[in-house]
């Protein structure tokens, strides 16, 4: 009898997840362990491993498709046996039937139609080769202004030729029936791509900016809507209720960052050839830990009609993704040295980067750390993530005046904020949190014993 394989519970939260795409099809033989799908949860995309041996009979979900927990995904089992269908879906055979003829009658009608096309469009492309030698080669003139929404009546043969030369249909004008988009036409575009604006009609040098041009016309991208993703849509629905539900108060703490790029300059120069290379986060990662042990009550969540207050500092940190951000653990951050810290920080990052984290390294943190400092933000207020009780943001080392000894001298200064859950956190015990913070990294030696 065949094993049906069904959406696993791959994160603490999720309900539903989202068949980002098939590694494998039906006929492909596979091992346990094997993967078979990319599945994106409320948190992160993961693979799907197979837990059997044997050759995938059917799949049960297209790409795309969002399947509720405990629903089939495929059937795996013996070449040839017959797949016994969950509930409300037709036994299917072993493997897809191969002839053309029992598709679906609507798609072959529409498939055939396009084919006819194109061969047309192709007898038309054949005859005008030879009247090419006689006529001027044919330019590609603008498409006229589309309304928006409006659809670009185009031939299958010629949509699959923009694809591939990299033609937008919606810039060129049809020369087919009803203004039809032909293979001519993208032949033409690509020989004779839309020309830049007349340097005779800018009034004044341009300024090159981030990519772009300075006083340039036209949109700064193509008008579209994409469909929310299921992490985007869990983010969205857990930061709206942190922000609505929970009564956030926000500190601000200004530290002298030179004891600290001092120490991390020190450590990376003599341990350069071990590999070592510690990161200013990762001293802020440590340094929570450590406020966290000196200020416990902050390691804390909200449960209702009850504080849960956490023995243990798991840390975790955003990890900013395409679509969306997800938050690493380094768990038990309290007991492990900053070094410790440091090469799980980056191993979790990469995995996160990849999309390869498993639920138990990215559930379970009790305290956050933001930071956004590498990209110029001097300061920020970031949004708790419950349960936890507090998430701190870190700005970036900002060059300054500062006052030391008396003097007014050139120093480097790191803005830290503190957002925290007011049911748990009273303003001085994260007051009492952060000059923790500042202490241990203002003296950061101490963070190495």
């Amino acid at each position: 009898m065949a094993n049906i394989i069904e959406m696993p519970k791959l994160s603490d939260t999720m309900t539903v997840g989202t068949l980002v795409k098939w590694l494998k099809k039906e006929g492909d033989v596979v091992k346990s362990g094997d993967n078979l799908a990319e599945v994106e949860t409320d948190k992160a995309t993961m693979e799907l491993e197979s837990f059997f041996d044997g050759t995938i009979l059917k799949i049960f979900a297209e790409a795309g498709a969002q399947v509720a927990l405990g629903e089939p995904l495929c059937a795996v089992g013996k070449p040839g046996e017959t797949v016994e269908a969950p509930a409300g879906k037709p036994a299917a055979p072993a493997a897809a039937p191969k002839e053309e003829s029992k598709k679906d009658t609507t798609a072959n009608k529409a498939e055939a139609t396009g084919q006819q096309a194109d061969a047309a469009e192709k007898k038309q492309s054949e005859t005008a080769k030879h009247s090419a030698a006689h006529s001027p080669a044919p330019v590609a003139s603008a498409a006229p202004a589309r309304a928006s929404g409006e659809r670009v009546k185009i031939s299958p043969l010629a949509k699959k030729l923009a694809a591939d030369k990299g033609v937008d249909p919606s810039t060129v004008q049809g020369s087919g029936p009803g203004g039809r988009i032909v293979r001519a036409d993208i032949e033409a575009a690509a020989k004779n791509p839309k020309p830049a604006a007349s340097s005779a009609k800018s009034s004044g040098p341009s300024a090159s900016f981030s990519g772009g041009t300075v006083g340039a016309k036209g949109p700064i991208q193509d008008e579209r809507t994409v469909t929310v993703s299921t992490m985007r849509g869990v983010i969205a629905k857990r930061l709206l209720e942190s922000k609505t539900t929970i009564p956030h108060f926000y500190l601000d703490i200004e530290i002298d960052a030179e004891p600290l790029l001092a120490l991390r300059e020190q450590l990376n120069k003599g341990l350069a050839d071990s590999g070592v290379k510690l990161s200013v986060n990762d001293f802020i990662l440590k340094g929570s830990a450590e406020a966290l042990r000196r200020v416990p009550d902050v390691n804390a969540a909200w449960e209702g009609t009850q504080i849960r207050y956490l023995s243990a500092a798991h840390v975790s940190f955003a990890v900013a993704l395409p679509d969306g951000l997800i938050t690493p653990v380094v768990r038990d951050a309290h007991d492990k040295s900053i070094f410790q810290v440091s090469a799980e920080a980056k191993s979790l990052g990469k995995l996160a980067k990849d999309k390869k984290l498993k639920p138990d390294q990215f559930t379970g943190g009790t305290f956050c750390v933001s930071n956004l400092g590498m990209m110029g933000i001097p300061k920020f207020y970031p949004i708790i993530n419950p349960p936890n009780a507090a998430i701190l943001g870190v700005g970036a080392t900002v060059t300054k005046p500062v006052v030391k000894n008396g003097q007014i001298v050139v120093g480097q200064t790191l803005t830290l904020t503190l957002s925290a859950d007011h049911r748990v956190v009273d303003g001085a015990v994260g007051a009492q949190f952060l000059a923790a913070l500042k202490a241990v990294l203002e003296s950061p030696a101490l963070l190495l014993v």
